[in-house]
């Protein structure tokens, strides 16, 4: 069920009402016993990082090229 607050009481604080609603949260305001409006959160509560394999499919190497490491022979094992 969605919370329900007075008119006069979410004008004075509606920054912090809207902070505190969590996605799909509804907060109904009322005016005299009616409604008159209604919040729905539409924030994520928290960040989630994107799973392994997002970039899948993106980089493609086309060959294998060992000519270029020639020039760090001297450098190599």
């Amino acid at each position: 069920m969605a919370r329900r607050i007075e008119l006069r009481e979410a004008q004075a604080h509606l920054k912090e009402l809207i902070d505190s609603l969590a996605l799909g949260e509804e907060l109904v305001i009322t005016d005299d016993q009616q409604s008159v409006a209604k919040l729905v959160g539409q924030r994520s509560e928290t960040w989630q990082r994107p799973g392994p394999g997002l970039a899948k499919g993106m980089i493609t190497i086309v060959a294998d090229d060992e000519d270029h490491l020639k020039d760090f022979a001297d450098y190599l094992p």
